[in-house]
């Protein structure tokens, strides 16, 4: 008799822990961009200083060379250029002007900037000066507020389980091209999958990232900061159905916002939308999302008159693309 009490407590706990149904918001695509060549992997959002309607999306191809490429997409969709050549392009993340890719097969960096009509962008690479770790997937860019320096955070294909990601400080020289300097390693891994999706909050100096089988863990930004090396944040731990993988960053100007982390699910990736203050608790989640999904970019900027929420831009794998949403208006 007390067995199956037991049992039945635990079934209700375990009922308990799933998200009730107002937990949910189904979302659809406003745009789906033109298939890669291949195998898409990462988006970044480039937004047009005068008109958000000509604003970018810059994604990956993820092959060998020479098929693989940065792609660049207007908001119809439409690819507007493509850069062939790079050795497995992996993530790529934009700042002000510039474009970062990881090179995979090269263990390097690429960055591009992007021209202020958005017509396009232009390799600025300083050649054999953005060598970073083994097999870097993973990037995002900080930019500090307070002397408006760059850095790229590279998360690599495999690492040990303390200072598992680089950081690297990005500057241009005397022709215009960028190079990277080590500054820091840093984070911990669980050992379970790998970690490949980084995101940063310039605004408030943190960075986010999604260690596939474990949750998701938050640092200071700043490699200067007093307790950079102590994690600050540890929360995503439970409730997904997959890996834990694109991650981004929904920020107001007063600080409250969203962290969105990617449930990897086939057929229709979720989207968990935690808080981006206070102890990151779960808010929603964004369902019927694009398949496997990957990359996953957002801005809570207004983006032309057909996104005046902001944006979401998933990787979808089936179709071998890019899916843009509108940010809801619940969440706004």
């Amino acid at each position: 008799m007390l067995k199956q009490h037991v049992v039945v407590i635990a079934f209700g706990a375990l009922l308990g822990c799933a998200p009730e149904a107002n937990m949910y918001i189904d979302i659809a695509p406003a745009v789906r961009t033109q298939p890669v060549a291949n195998d898409p992997d990462d988006p970044a959002i480039w937004i047009h200083p005068a008109d958000g309607a000509r604003s970018l999306v810059i994604g990956t191809n993820k092959v060998k060379a020479p098929d693989g490429a940065v792609v660049v997409f207007g908001l119809d969709g439409a690819i507007r250029q493509t850069i062939a050549g790079l050795d497995r392009p992996n993530n790529v993340d934009v700042e002000d002007d510039l474009a970062v890719v990881t090179e995979r097969l090269k263990n390097q960096l690429r960055v591009f900037r992007i021209r202020p009509d958005g017509s396009g962008i232009d390799d600025v690479t300083s050649p054999g000066k953005t060598l970073v770790v083994t097999e870097p997937m993973g990037v995002s860019i900080y930019k500090r507020p307070g002397d408006g320096a760059l850095f790229a955070i590279v998360a690599p294909k495999t690492g040990s389980r303390s200072d598992y990601l680089a950081q690297y400080r990005l500057q241009k020289d005397e022709k215009g091209l960028v190079g990277a300097t080590l500054v820091r390693r840093f984070g911990t891994f669980s050992g379970a999958g790998e970690i490949e999706a980084v995101a940063v909050d310039d605004a408030l100096g943190y960075v986010y990232y999604a260690d596939e089988g474990n949750g998701i863990h938050k640092y200071h930004a700043d490699p200067e900061h007093k307790d950079a090396a102590r994690e600050v944040a540890h929360f995503g731990t439970s409730g997904f159905k997959s890996d834990r993988e694109g991650i981004a960053i929904y920020a107001r100007p007063d600080g409250t916002g969203y962290v969105v982390c990617t449930d990897q699910i086939e057929g229709g990736s979720e989207y968990r939308v935690y808080s981006r203050d206070g102890e990151h608790k779960l808010v929603k989640i964004l369902r019927r999302g694009a398949d496997s999904t990957d990359g996953l970019e957002i801005t809570s900027r207004p983006v032309g008159p057909g996104f005046p929420n902001g944006l979401m831009v998933a990787m979808n794998s089936k179709d071998r693309n890019f899916l843009i949403y509108k940010w809801p208006e619940s969440l706004r």
